[in-house]
């Protein structure tokens, strides 16, 4: 054995057994989870004293437990994964029950309350169509929770199947699948004419997962009539978006006059593009529309903030009230919207936007076939 020979075996060995280590922290800490929100379903559910706790439940389940890491958003996370995922059952009491000093130390009395309260929770999702449902093993085995923690929020159980198996197929990193979400993904693959082309494109392109990252009211615009594309890509997806945005917000009613598309202004020595600028000759006033294909970030709305104290110096005429700036984001979360806007022009209105899917059938049919 050559010196090269023994730094490759170290390598392989370290990279192998750190995978190993970063994934039996992951079984356990999603195992736990899914135990604490079953336990706090089944005390809201069954509990002889949860009238005296109410809402306050885990208000006071934080303050009487004291530990770092468990506070009441966290078991918020716990029993919504606990509800969406009630089929993991087996394989969570089967990992806990798989060591010897956790299976000596567990009783009947652990277990039987969760086999029964799983398996009414179960009934609901036996009596669904099961062929594009992912089995429980592959969610359990090859889907980190913080990736979890993410597709849970996903009320849509095709959409939240569709990202569960790309993300199996692509060993997504946590930061990629946040990304294709934000990118609406889903949506663009639900209005390719091929999904397979697209997906493979998407994984080509994706952030894999490594050991380290494991251990370490909506508006809702339905832009019908969009142009059949082949691929669906993110570009494709806001110019099409952006073509029916206009004829959406000229639709809404009297008043609304299109004056440009991508109008580009100067700043000092750089150029800005404003998405789409209206005149609404009853407000007097400009009306100025950003789409963001991502969720909400800070920036945007100073971007936005920006744009409307450049309207009021540049554009704006005497007899005309303030400009209004409307941001369309794929996310926004209303605490980061509250501070990101508090201080700037209040004719800064933030929403979410969601595209209509022609048809669901076809999201089905892509993943029952998709072998991952």
């Amino acid at each position: 054995m050559n010196f090269e020979s023994l730094v490759n075996h170290i390598s392989v060995i370290q990279d192998t057994l750190q995978a190993q280590a970063a994934h039996s922290v992951n079984l356990a800490l999603t195992s736990r989870n899914w135990l604490m929100g079953c336990y706090i379903v089944e005390f809201e559910q069954n509990g002889e004293d949860r009238a005296a706790y109410g809402e306050q439940l885990l208000k006071k389940l934080e303050k009487h437990l004291n530990t770092k890491g468990l506070n009441e958003r966290r078991f918020r996370e716990f029993r919504r994964l606990y509800l969406v995922y009630p089929q993991l059952k087996e394989e969570v009491l089967g990992y806990v029950m798989s060591g010897n000093a956790i299976r000596h130390s567990l009783t009947a009395e652990f277990t039987e309350p969760i086999r029964h309260l799983a398996s009414a929770e179960l009934q609901t999702i036996d009596n669904q169509p099961t062929k594009w449902h992912i089995p429980a093993n592959k969610i359990f085995n090859r889907i980190p929770y913080t990736h979890l923690k993410s597709i849970v929020k996903i009320e849509n159980p095709i959409k939240r199947a569709f990202y569960e198996m790309e993300t199996i197929r692509g060993c997504w990193s946590v930061k990629e699948l946040e990304r294709q979400i934000a990118s609406l993904y889903y949506e663009r693959s639900g209005l390719s004419q091929n999904k397979e082309a697209l997906s493979a494109i998407v994984q080509c392109q994706a952030t894999q997962l490594q050991p380290k990252d494991v251990i370490n009211t909506p508006i809702a615009l339905e832009f019908l009539g969009l142009n059949e594309r082949a691929l669906v890509t993110e570009n494709n997806l806001e110019q099409a978006i952006l073509d029916n945005l206009q004829n959406f917000l000229l639709e809404m009613g009297h008043g609304f006059c299109f004056e440009a598309r991508q109008k580009r202004i100067l700043i000092d020595e750089d150029y800005f593009f404003v998405d789409l600028v209206f005149y609404h000759r009853i407000l007097k006033c400009h009306i100025i529309a950003e789409l963001k294909i991502d969720k909400f970030k800070h920036e945007y709305a100073s971007q936005l903030n920006m744009y409307l104290n450049y309207f009021k110096a540049e554009v704006m005429q005497s007899d005309d009230n303030p400009p209004i700036g409307i941001l369309l984001c794929t996310e926004k979360g209303d605490t980061l919207v509250k501070y990101a806007t508090a201080g700037l022009d209040p004719n800064i209105f933030v929403q979410k936007y969601m595209i209509e899917l022609p048809t669901e059938e076809e999201i089905k049919k892509f993943i029952s076939y998709q072998n991952y």
